[in-house]
């Protein structure tokens, strides 16, 4: 029996490594699934920003009405109003004042001498006020009134924030109509 060792055969070995188009689609490959993943990466971020920015303001916005609410029903007539100010006076003569500073973005409470702020990064704020008197037929059931015979008071305002350097707006249109005590 004769045994033949075929593993040291030079003849048969094949040098195998890549070619420079196979190294250079491999690299084309890579660059263009770390493109997409970067993109993927980037616009995720920007919508996680967005959400976290929207629910932050939504809150702020709900904090904000749920003190103003408190403030305006705690009062019984309203004693001074411009689209964008609102004094009220309860039974004891004590004064609250509602004010939204263009320039600053912001809405303040002023009490006696104490001050408080409200709303921030605030984009516009107007206040309405009205009758409590109910109109037959129509969708809205207020009629504007003065200021000697104001019972409802409606507030809309608007906020934004900057969301990596653009301003958007995180927070939609809010409205509510407050009703005054009566005496």
């Amino acid at each position: 029996m004769v045994c033949k060792n075929t593993s040291t055969d030079r003849s048969r070995r094949v040098c195998r490594a890549y070619t420079l188009v196979e190294l250079m689609m491999a690299v084309a490959l890579s660059l263009l699934t770390a493109t997409a993943m970067a993109s993927l990466c980037y616009f995720t971020s920007r919508s996680f920003a967005g959400m976290t920015n929207y629910s932050d303001m939504a809150m702020l916005s709900r904090m904000a009405l749920d003190r103003m609410s408190r403030d305006i029903h705690a009062n019984s007539k309203v004693t001074a109003y411009t689209t964008n100010s609102l004094t009220l006076q309860d039974g004891s003569s004590n004064t609250t004042q509602f004010v939204w500073d263009k320039n600053a973005q912001t809405l303040l409470c002023v009490k006696g001498a104490k001050t408080n702020i409200y709303l921030m990064q605030c984009d516009s704020l107007q206040f309405w006020i009205y009758q409590h008197t109910p109109q037959s037929n129509q969708l809205d059931c207020c009629i504007p009134a003065t200021v000697t015979n104001a019972r409802l008071v409606q507030a809309t305002w608007t906020c934004s924030r900057q969301v990596r350097s653009q301003k958007v707006c995180t927070e939609s249109v809010l409205s509510t109509k407050f009703a005054l005590r009566n005496n």
